[in-house]
């Protein structure tokens, strides 16, 4: 017998095509009369027809939203939701603005609404990450989940093929580690298999065919339950790995998920036997590791560090501040294993094999904390 906790999560979800249309109705529906609408520079248009729409209940357009969630950004969002009597914020677009939404909302108390653009699954965590000082920290706060998202399928038929595969990527990351989180339930293990299954199946097809309208749903649909894995279940190292790389070197969030989950699942892979199990029927092959790193490889996604923009002198750096904080993972890690792997990636070299028991189709995970400290994102 299996013992688990199971968190439901709180969160309104309406998910469609045209329910953008909706949005005033669930402002409405949360009793707000003064929304602020918030954005990047880069989607100011798709702001301002959502202001049109909102009609008397917008408040104003914030659209400084800025990947990582610079705090001073946040700041400057804080001082003019006050001066224009917000009573909600409404986040267009990604990780980035969804993160600036829940920044203010720690601040101030506003109810979020959000209408997501790309497959990061942020609306559904209630996790916040800050970058302050080009050094990035991770929250849980339940304050911060989302009250409604409106996920509207025909808003992602315009998303670039090829920020469509790496925001996809960057879902199957969630999945991939619900399924050997430290505290995963069989809810969220059933989730973050569907996730796979249908980011797997669809990716491709929306690659070749970004038009095709069922495979743009297939992909939002999978990057919602790995989403909601992400708000369920802890993470473990490759979300460590990422947000070290994300907040000291400035690099792209999603391609850098893209780039280190393979070498992640290959370090993980002999201590997390039930997971590969389930990834390898997403990911069928010789391994899941290989099999994504060719995957995104087909699909044009970046595999390597170097082309992100990161030093090779910044390896060092990276393997040090990921092992000084703790945070648990299904397999022990040290700075020479981090520095390993990471020199791969930066390269863009294949994941190489771990040494350690190979994992079985039918094992089990094996716990084992990285070091005893708080349980992270």
């Amino acid at each position: 017998m299996k013992s688990f906790v199971h968190r439901g999560q709180i969160t309104k979800v309406v998910f469609g095509s045209g329910t953008r249309s909706r949005i005033p109705e669930e402002a409405d529906a949360l009793g707000c009369r003064r929304v602020l609408v918030l954005c990047t520079p880069d989607q100011a248009d798709q702001a301002a027809q959502t202001g049109e729409q909102l009609g008397a209940a917008a408040a104003g357009t914030f659209a400084e939203a800025a990947p990582h969630t610079p705090v001073e950004v946040t700041e400057k969002a804080v001082a003019y939701a006050r001066s224009v009597g917000a009573d909600a914020v409404l986040a267009i677009g990604g990780g980035s603005t969804i993160g600036l939404g829940k920044a203010i909302t720690a601040r101030t108390g506003l109810p979020q609404l959000a209408l997501p653009t790309t497959y990061a699954g942020s609306e559904m965590t209630p996790i916040l990450g800050e970058t302050e000082g080009r050094r990035k920290t991770t929250r849980r706060l339940p304050e911060v989940l989302l009250k409604t998202v409106v996920y509207d399928v025909d808003l992602t038929l315009t998303l670039p093929a090829a920020t469509s595969v790496v925001s996809g990527i960057n879902a199957m990351a969630h999945a991939v580690e619900a399924l050997y989180a430290q505290d995963r339930d069989p809810v969220a293990f059933l989730m973050a298999g569907e996730a796979l299954d249908a980011l797997a199946r669809s990716l491709p097809l929306v690659a070749r065919h970004p038009d095709d309208t069922e495979a743009r749903a297939d992909a939002l649909y999978g990057a919602w339950l790995a989403g909601t894995c992400l708000g369920t279940v802890g993470m473990a190292l490759h979300h460590k790995v990422c947000h070290v790389l994300g907040g000291t070197f400035g690099l792209p969030h999603a391609e850098t998920h893209a780039v280190v989950l393979p070498h992640v699942i290959a370090y993980n892979a002999p201590a997390a036997g039930e997971a590969m199990a389930r990834l390898a029927q997403a990911l069928p092959g010789d391994d899941p590791a290989t099999a994504l790193y060719d995957l995104a490889g087909r699909l044009g996604a970046p595999r390597a560090l170097r082309n992100l923009g990161m030093p090779e002198t910044g390896i060092d750096q990276a393997a040090e501040l990921v092992v000084r904080d703790g945070y648990w993972n299904p397999r022990p890690v040290d700075r020479s294993a981090v520095r390993t792997f990471l020199a791969r990636a930066w390269a863009g070299e294949p994941p190489s094999p771990s040494p350690g028991r190979p994992h079985s189709r039918t094992g089990s995970v094996t716990e084992h904390p990285l070091t005893t400290g708080a349980r992270h994102a």
